[in-house]
């Protein structure tokens, strides 16, 4: 959960290092808390039942469990939170693999640390975060790998209103961030999601966010 101003975070990374680095990254006089840190996949589950953060920063390649177990395993508990992938390997299997097992998005460890903290901030809202990197190859391989949309699902069953809205959740705005853009309110929002997914038949953020890449609606690399 974010308590007062400040995003809490569990990091998971089996390089101490990499960790201290994103304690760095992630501090208080940035917004944000690191209440845990994990080296590897085996105790996410329990200690985000027992903490409850906003976030977890979850690397994928790590001994024992790894970030595409752990996240599948996290995304099965009810009202987990969203989880952030972050990797050294522009590894578009990998990563889509991370995404198909229910992550909010990815971004590389290369990238600026003003990204991550947008990053983060942006799943906490529900939103989802694709580094701009690898976006296009990443989303054809979870294409390949995925079930595919549902036959008739085509932007023309949304109403423009809905289309508007499933455009700017492909951008990877959280809801809060729709509902300002487009002057509604949250819980219209929230409903109009639900709306697209129903018509078009995605199961998640993901999903939804590849169809909007698909359909022409956002592309790899537009400004957010």
């Amino acid at each position: 959960m974010s308590r007062g101003d400040l995003v809490e975070v569990v990091v998971v990374d089996d390089q101490e290092l990499v960790r201290a680095g994103l304690r760095g990254i992630l501090r208080e006089r940035y917004g944000f808390s690191v209440v845990a840190e994990l080296g590897d996949g085996t105790d996410v589950v329990a200690t985000v039942g027992r903490l409850a953060p906003a976030v977890v920063v979850m690397d994928v390649r790590m001994p024992h469990v790894d970030g595409v177990a752990a996240t599948r395993a996290l995304r099965a508990v009810a009202d987990a939170p969203p989880v952030l992938v972050l990797t050294t390997f522009d590894d578009e299997a990998v990563l889509a693999g991370a995404l198909r097992a229910g992550a909010a998005g990815f971004l590389l460890k290369g990238a600026p640390a003003e990204d991550l903290q947008r990053a983060v901030r942006t799943v906490a809202a529900g939103g989802a975060w694709l580094d701009p990197a690898v976006t296009a190859r990443v989303l054809a391989t979870y294409r390949d790998g995925s079930a595919p949309v549902r036959p008739g699902a085509q932007v023309d069953l949304l109403t423009p209103r809905e289309r508007e809205v499933l455009a700017l959740a492909g951008a990877g705005l959280s809801n809060a961030e729709i509902a300002a853009e487009l002057v509604l309110g949250e819980g219209t929002v929230k409903t109009h999601i639900s709306h697209v997914f129903t018509k078009l038949g995605l199961r998640d953020r993901a999903a939804a966010v590849v169809f909007a890449f698909d359909h022409g609606l956002v592309r790899p690399g537009e400004p957010r």
